[in-house]
């Protein structure tokens, strides 16, 4: 195992499981909190999941979308938003009975739980594709080799823009052609080449 590898793998394994301590606790705060406040069996047990689980699934969308190389949902943004404000307002009621200090202590977890969770998420994120799956590179030179499909495609799409003698941005090709960064690298230096034949 290489270093990269090995400090990888560490800090997947430290922020997975700092995520389910905070996770366990931040469970237990919002299920005592519901139970006090007239939610019993099933509810009580499923509001926390419903809580912080609205958390993970805006966060897994919005990773999803980053990974194609698209923006973010509207809603997707808004549930996170709302998930990060109900778990840590009810950690921190749950706390207040203890004052100021028994509620920071209270909120903690629902911080770690989001934190955590928001690292692995950038951690995903920016991890390359598998070797099996990354793109082979487009050589700009004076002989373009024969075109994939996808760089076909992108010829056709940015026609006007390359008999008008404009490269295309990658945003542009990003966001027309739906992929990702390295790809629409790729596909932006195989039409810039064409333009030079």
């Amino acid at each position: 195992m290489t270093g990269d590898r090995a400090i990888g793998a560490a800090t997947a394994s430290v922020v997975l499981a700092v995520t389910a301590f905070a996770a366990v606790v931040s469970y237990s705060h919002i299920y005592d909190l519901g139970y006090v406040h007239g939610q019993s069996g099933t509810a009580a047990r499923l509001l926390p999941l419903s809580v912080d689980g609205l958390i993970v699934a805006a966060s897994l969308v919005m990773l999803q979308e980053a990974r194609r190389g698209r923006r973010a949902p509207a809603l997707a943004r808004l549930m996170l938003g709302l998930g990060v404000a109900a778990t840590v307002s009810a950690n921190v009621a749950y706390g207040a009975a203890f004052g100021v200090t028994g509620a920071v202590i209270s909120a903690w977890p629902a911080v770690a739980f989001i934190g955590s969770a928001e690292l692995l998420m950038i951690s995903i994120r920016r991890t390359q594709p598998a070797p099996g799956q990354a793109p082979v590179p487009v050589p700009v030179s004076a002989e373009i080799p024969g075109p994939d499909s996808l760089q076909v495609q992108a010829a056709t799409v940015f026609a006007a823009e390359l008999a008008a003698g404009r490269t295309p941005s990658i945003r542009a090709i990003r966001s027309h052609l739906h992929v990702g960064q390295p790809r629409a690298q790729q596909v932006r230096a195989y039409l810039a080449a064409l333009q030079q034949q």
